[in-house]
């Protein structure tokens, strides 16, 4: 089984690699502008000072220098002797430092010059032969004088920087991997059925924007088993008062023939077929369709025509509107809202309207009907909901016609909604994205 790092283990290598590559940059940075020129300026003081002390010595009478020694000793730390030193190898690394002075007192006096590490006092101490006078002196200066120590300063940096950033990776990602470990918990409850908790809309923006959306989701999934819930329950319901009506419709039909018990089968499979073609027509109602340009006008007028022919009043008031919408669920849900209002309107009076507010465009169907509870604006969009408690199709419906206005509005990225009208009736809104809708030139 290949092995997958995890998210604070890609971090912390992603942080190692870039701190290293950072490292590199910045020794190479520090060390050719900062510490190289301090080096060759130190080198050339202590060049020059080394130099000017043979020569000194060399000059002076030979009773006064063993003073100049304290002297060179106490102020510069260095120590002038006669005889090549002595003493066990001392391990010293070869700086750039040492190289440069050795090459810097090379130049000064002309010739090579030998330069060697021995221990003296349990401390490496650094020995350089010069000419003077004819003769061949030693000055050693102690190897801590050096000071600067660039590997080991890197080192050190190195590693602390790569344990740094590795704690870094590890704290980024448990903060980066705890909403997600959230969002995968919930994601596996609501993949069995079941409703998960809504996430905290909290913390980075990209992390919250997606706890919303999918929020939002739990809940819009949420709402479909509900309602697939209620459609079926609602369905096998309405289903069997037909049925049981049929059930009598035929008894008498052997007790007392007649075409009056014929017809009667005939209207109860007529309500059996509208209502098994509203609940498909519901089930359908989530299919993509393609938005065409639309005349509004034209299409409030054609929808209006059949109602008039059947005997109601029906006024369209339309500004000049051109939309590109899915033509057939646009149709259907205008159609089903001017349905429900010719059923319950008192006088037949209605209205289609359309119009462009602020920066929507909306089409309205208001009536002079009774009108709806406030508290049930909502419930009104549930499958097989209705106001009129008697159930009856002649009063109410199958109850799915709200619900597939509703549907049909989500699924194309409209809002439909219900208000009752100061002056009495009801009226039904649809809200289209302005971008959607344009005004002819």
């Amino acid at each position: 089984m290949r092995y997958t790092l995890s998210l604070s283990q890609q971090n912390a290598l992603r942080l190692g690699l870039v701190f290293v590559l950072f490292e590199i940059l910045a020794a190479l940075a520090v060390g050719y502008l900062l510490m190289l020129p301090m080096a060759r300026r130190a080198t050339a003081d202590l060049t020059g000072l080394m130099v000017l002390s043979a020569q000194t010595w060399s000059e002076l009478p030979p009773a006064t220098r063993p003073a100049f020694e304290r002297e060179l000793l106490a102020s510069h730390g260095l120590t002038l002797i006669q005889e090549p030193p002595v003493g066990e190898p001392a391990v010293v690394w070869q700086s750039p430092y040492l190289h440069e002075l050795q090459a810097r007192l090379a130049g000064r006096v002309g010739k090579p010059v030998d330069m060697v590490s021995l221990d003296r006092d349990d401390a490496p101490w650094v020995w350089v032969s010069l000419p003077a006078g004819g003769r061949t002196l030693w000055l050693g200066f102690p190897a801590s004088r050096i000071g600067p120590r660039p590997l080991v300063a890197a080192g050190i940096t190195l590693v602390a920087g790569l344990l740094l950033a590795g704690l870094t990776a590890c704290w980024l990602g448990q903060r980066i991997v705890a909403p997600i470990r959230r969002f995968d918990d919930a994601a596996a409850t609501l993949g069995r059925g079941e409703t998960p908790a809504l996430l905290p809309e909290t913390g980075p923006r990209e992390l919250a924007a997606l706890a919303r959306r999918f929020n939002r989701l739990a809940r819009q999934v949420q709402d479909l088993l509900e309602a697939r819930t209620t459609l079926l329950a609602g369905l096998s319901h309405d289903l069997r008062t037909p049925l049981a009506r049929m059930r009598l419709a035929l008894e008498m039909q052997q007790r007392r023939p007649g075409r009056v018990w014929v017809e009667r089968l005939e209207r109860e499979i007529e309500e059996m077929n509208r209502l098994v073609g509203d609940v498909l027509g519901l089930a359908r109602g989530l299919g993509l369709e393609q938005p065409v340009p639309v005349e509004v006008c034209d299409l409030l007028e054609e929808l209006a025509r059949p109602v008039r022919e059947a005997g109601a009043e029906v006024r369209v008031r339309c500004s000049p509107l051109a939309l590109r919408a899915p033509p057939g669920a646009l149709r259907r849900v205008l159609g089903n809202l001017l349905a429900n209002a010719q059923r319950y309107s008192r006088d037949g009076a209605l209205e289609l309207r359309a119009e462009i507010v602020g920066t929507t465009w909306r089409v309205g169907v208001l009536d002079r009907g009774p009108g709806i509870p406030s508290e049930q604006m909502e419930a009104v969009f549930r499958p097989f909901h209705r106001v009129d408690a008697s159930r009856s199709p002649a009063t109410g419906g199958t109850g799915l016609g709200l619900a597939i206005v509703r549907q049909l509005a989500q699924a194309n990225g409209w809002q439909v909604w219900l208000e009752n009208r100061r002056e009495g009736g009801l009226a039904a809104w649809v809200q289209v994205p302005i971008a959607s809708a344009d005004r002819p030139g």
